[in-house]
């Protein structure tokens, strides 16, 4: 048999969606196809320390989604280059631990989504799942990513964009005239619905401009565009391709965190979506084209609005998206003839792929 390739699983990390990322690299370690990949499992904790070990001491209370924690106790590793592989090694006794073949980032959220670890992966000369470091970071940042999509021509609800640092944000009168009496305030590089709200008064906007201040210094404040919530997965390189649609049917205000990871009542998945075919092909189509106008790779899940009168507006795209057990991500792929498994595969597979590609171009004359 040949050998096994090794699949270095990240997660965790400093961002908010530290818990998150938890979750969703359990599900990943249980389903790997473990006759053909010997995963190897590195949590980052909150203070950006890197943790390896074997699966039953690195998560704690792991089924317990409102508990789940990682281990500190875990022996710390490193990546190391060297020359045209990589080794894993201890940092303070520098043992040597072996190398990695490929990486698995399920890291959501700055510096597992932006493009930070995935420049570190490109300097290690390390194979990644999922976006490069361009299409990470736009794809990361939802005000570079609206003007994108707006200059591509890909309707995306109208939206402003403030620094913490630059000039403050107008007053919610004001703000009403663009953008109408509803809207949402979010922090722009994060996801999960970590510090967004949905607000309607002034009173509202002030706190909620204030929650998203600190989580980040550049904030977004879009229209609220009144319809379903309906998402497309994406998987491929050059030639991706799309999953059926699905739909969130919200049972709270909106698609909060709770709702979406702590709640198991907070939303129900429709999947495929009830929607008639042209509509099926327009979310796909737009899903592939926001895909492809943000330079993305490996996977994505596009989330978009359809209204009553069947307007689809793209309002975000997520390269590392959830792959919970309760995630759309896995989830329109399974009912798309892709079972969570081979899903996992084709996504090394493609990283490798990719990899095999940029070894071709010239790095020097």
């Amino acid at each position: 048999m040949d050998q096994k390739i090794k699949v270095a699983i990240i997660f965790g990390g400093k961002s908010a969606e530290h818990e998150v990322s938890l979750q969703s690299a359990k599900n990943v370690i249980d389903a790997i196809d473990q006759d053909k990949y010997e995963p190897i499992l590195i949590g980052i904790d909150k203070e950006g320390r890197w943790h390896l070990d074997e699966r039953s001491k690195l998560l704690l209370n792991e089924t317990n989604p409102a508990l789940m924690n990682l281990n500190r106790a875990s022996e710390e590793v490193a990546i190391i280059p060297d020359g045209d592989s990589n080794l894993l090694i201890n940092p303070k006794t520098h043992r040597s631990i072996g190398a990695v073949d490929v990486a698995f980032p399920i890291l959501h959220g700055p510096l597992g989504e932006d493009g930070s670890i995935q420049g570190m992966f490109k300097m290690a000369n390390i194979p990644f799942v999922g976006a490069g470091i361009l299409g990470s970071a736009v794809g990361m940042d939802k005000d570079v990513m609206k003007r994108l999509f707006r200059d591509a021509g890909i309707p995306t609800p109208r939206f402003v964009t403030f620094y913490k640092s630059g000039k403050k944000a107008p007053d919610y009168e004001t703000l009403t005239e663009a953008l109408g009496p509803v809207m949402f305030v979010k922090p722009v590089n994060l996801g999960s619905s970590v510090g967004v709200s949905k607000i309607s008064s002034a009173g509202e906007f002030q706190k909620a401009v204030e929650l998203a201040f600190t989580y980040d210094r550049k904030i977004i404040i879009e229209e609220f565009i009144p319809g379903r919530e309906i998402e497309c997965s994406v998987l491929g390189n050059e030639h991706p391709i799309a999953s059926v649609p699905g739909e969130i049917v919200v049972k709270h205000e909106f698609y909060s965190y709770e709702c979406k990871y702590i709640d198991e009542h907070g939303a129900a998945l429709e999947i495929p979506a009830k929607l008639p075919e042209e509509t099926v092909k327009e979310v796909q189509r737009l899903a592939i084209e926001a895909f492809t106008v943000l330079c993305c790779q490996g996977m994505a899940r596009v989330d978009c609005f359809l209204t009553e009168s069947g307007e689809i507006y793209v309002n975000e795209i997520n390269t590392i998206p959830g792959f919970t057990k309760i995630s759309m991500y896995p989830k329109l792929w399974e009912a798309s003839g892709i079972p969570y498994p081979e899903l996992i595969d084709r996504l090394i597979q493609l990283a490798l792929d990719r990899f095999r590609h940029e070894q071709e171009i010239l790095t020097s004359i």
